[in-house]
């Protein structure tokens, strides 16, 4: 940051506070998280220190995403994006479109091994049903948009459930399998849909 940007104490607080959560997390805070952990009066006011953080220029806000907040010095690293979070999957969303996000991930793509254009999205794991395979239970999965080969771990929609499995054939025929012997493979009745091939995990160190 530039010396001469002149920041309150609990702007600097709150600067710090995003670094922390994007450095810890992979995720900026909501203005909710942002209340709660300053213990603001409200969500307008934690909304009214970040657009003060942004009119000094020490943030980049996107209008239309809730969360997405840039830092200035991170838009000269190559590519930088940011990937749609989703909590737990409503069951019966064939197309992620039709869910709001719950935030986003700002990544290097190049690191991630991202092509560009490509499209993908990051999903909280819920559950022990991949723990042999050593996603766990709260990890961020980052997943693309396209077909599968047989023995990618996607996520999927399979008669009406959403679901990350590992994605099999059985005669040219499709089902999912977990990676825990406690769970059985799951056989579509009537339809499987691939919403994503996994690419690589986020894991938060406590």
């Amino acid at each position: 940051m530039p010396s001469s940007i002149k920041l309150t104490e609990r702007q600097q607080e709150l600067l710090d506070y995003l670094r922390q959560q994007q450095r810890q997390l992979g995720v900026m805070p909501s203005t909710r998280d942002i209340q709660r952990h300053f213990k603001f009066s409200s969500q307008t006011a934690a909304m009214s220190h970040l657009r003060a953080l942004e009119k000094k220029g020490v943030i980049q806000r996107h209008p239309n995403k809730a969360r997405a907040v840039v830092f200035p010095e991170d838009l000269k690293r190559e590519e930088i994006v940011d990937i749609p979070l989703y909590g737990s999957i409503a069951a019966g969303y064939a197309e992620l479109q039709q869910q709001e996000p719950d935030g986003a991930i700002s990544v290097d793509a190049a690191t991630l091994g991202l092509g560009r254009g490509g499209k993908v999205f990051a999903l909280k794991v819920r559950g022990e049903s991949m723990i042999d395979a050593a996603i766990c239970d709260g990890d961020i999965v980052i997943l693309e948009a396209r077909e599968p080969r047989p023995r990618d771990i996607v996520a999927a929609l399979i008669d009406g459930e959403t679901t990350l499995k590992r994605y099999l054939l059985d005669g040219g025929r499709p089902f999912l399998r977990a990676e825990n012997a406690s769970f059985p493979d799951l056989i579509p009745a009537q339809e499987l849909v691939i919403q994503g091939v996994m690419r690589t995990l986020i894991r938060r160190m406590d």
